[in-house]
């Protein structure tokens, strides 16, 4: 079978991880990856032999940059089945018109809104529902972990109500333009946060309200999460249930912090310390009749990264069933936790 031609436009934080994740398949390939301006990251790209496409007016500044250009946005689009868009939030649903112009399938990202493919996916939640379909968004890193763990609890116990108390990172690590410094930031202060409305363009069903702050650290999210579910169970239940799930991992050996997170995935050679798994203390996880309680970490640079190689397979309809596209995925970029 035919590899399926995919391009990556926008090289950033989610994009070289993306690029890096379809090269790693053997059912796809990177027709090209897209930067706006020969920086940094335009040079790695270049290093790593990827084609860079540029906006028609700047392709004479690769040139003279030396990493040339292989031709414009439009043209890396012509030569592609797919394109996953990893522009920063809003400049996606622009590029909607030139999506559709060249007549190209197009996953976007949980910066934009639901109404932009009118499906938001999640490949444990409906991996199913993707397949074959023409437009897709990717729902972002908080939502990703949320469903995860929601999806797991209600395929075994059922779900009947879900409250999360989200503690967000300020910015990524190489974002040197925000904060807060030294502030905890309500974000927003009027109740509930977009996540759960998020939630629930993958998982209507689920009755779920969050709240969230913003405080002053680069590395991980973390999560406390109460759910209220419909079947009795213990804590070892529940963590039997997340312990099957091969994009969950628990986390103990004394890890109590997210610096000791990603210090572990350096520790065991992850390429750019990504923790593709929700991360979930074990030890956190409390039953209290119906009603169950833990902490959850979650990556932002790196969680949905599998999310999209999933999708792309799903709507290229390179398999069609979700467990088995997981596994490849999963095998294919070395996410192992057990």
């Amino acid at each position: 079978m035919a590899k399926a031609k995919i391009s990556v436009n926008g090289y950033g934080t989610i994009g070289k991880r993306v690029a890096d994740a379809v090269r790693a398949q053997d059912d796809m390939e990177v027709i090209g990856i897209s930067k706006t301006k020969p920086n940094y990251e335009a040079a790695v790209a270049h290093q790593l032999g990827y084609n860079i496409y540029a906006p028609a007016e700047n392709v004479e500044a690769f040139e003279k940059a030396g990493m040339p250009a292989a031709g414009s946005i439009e043209e890396m689009l012509e030569k592609s089945d797919l394109v996953v868009d990893c522009t920063p939030g809003g400049i996606g649903e622009k590029n909607k018109p030139m999506y559709e112009k060249v007549g190209i399938k197009a996953i976007w990202q949980g910066g934009e809104s639901h109404t932009i493919s009118g499906f938001s996916f999640n490949a444990e939640s409906n991996y199913e529902q993707a397949v074959g379909r023409d437009l897709a968004r990717v729902v972002s890193c908080n939502t990703t972990a949320l469903c995860r763990a929601i999806s797991t609890i209600d395929r075994e116990l059922g779900v009947n109500k879900v409250r999360v108390s989200l503690a967000r990172r300020a910015v990524d690590p190489n974002d040197i333009k925000k904060g807060p410094v030294n502030a905890i930031v309500l974000n927003p202060v009027k109740l509930p946060s977009h996540h759960g409305p998020d939630v629930k363009s993958v998982l209507p069903h689920i009755n779920i309200t969050t709240a969230a702050t913003k405080v002053p650290t680069t590395l991980m999210h973390v999560h406390t999460v109460n759910m209220e579910v419909n079947k009795d169970c213990t804590a070892e239940d529940i963590r039997n249930i997340f312990g099957s799930q091969s994009r969950i991992r628990l986390i103990g050996q004394g890890i109590t912090s997210t610096a000791e997170i990603i210090e572990f995935a350096r520790d065991i050679g992850r390429p750019r310390h990504d923790m593709w798994e929700l991360c979930i203390w074990p030890e956190s996880i409390t039953v209290t009749e119906k009603e169950l309680y833990f902490f959850q970490a979650i990556h932002q640079e790196s969680i949905v990264v599998p999310e999209n190689v999933d999708a792309i397979r799903a709507m290229m309809e390179l398999e069609s069933d979700g467990a088995k596209s997981i596994e490849k995925t999963n095998k294919a970029i070395g996410l192992y936790n057990k």
